[in-house]
């Protein structure tokens, strides 16, 4: 099935992208949920929008985003590839984790 195109009877919403660095070591769902919505908004697509251009329902994306219930892989794989977003794993002890851990906490304390 062909997802349905971008609705253009609205005007893209104003609101404020949430800043989060470019690359982020998550810890749980609601880091994954800022990383799509901040990367949604930076694109300026409404939720339905951004919905439809990624294959799952509105309900799905919200939850995403607000890091909320449970969401199959396979929905979430697709939702960060139709956003454009990468999903790196590394394991822990990788020379590079400490670096990302050190920025990824850093920009927690900043936007507090």
């Amino acid at each position: 099935m062909k997802p349905a195109a971008p609705r253009t009877d609205r005007p893209p919403r104003t609101r404020q992208a949430p800043t989060v660095p470019a690359v982020q070591v998550v810890q749980n769902m609601v880091d994954v949920g800022l990383q799509v919505r901040a990367q949604r908004m930076s694109q300026s697509l409404r939720i339905d929008d951004a919905a439809a251009l990624t294959g799952v329902s509105v309900d799905l994306l919200s939850r995403l985003e607000n890091g909320q219930g449970s969401v199959r892989t396979d929905k979430l794989m697709g939702v960060l590839d139709g956003l454009g977003l990468a999903l790196v794993l590394l394991p822990k002890d990788h020379p590079q984790m400490q670096m990302l851990r050190e920025a990824s906490a850093g920009h927690r304390q900043d936007s507090k």
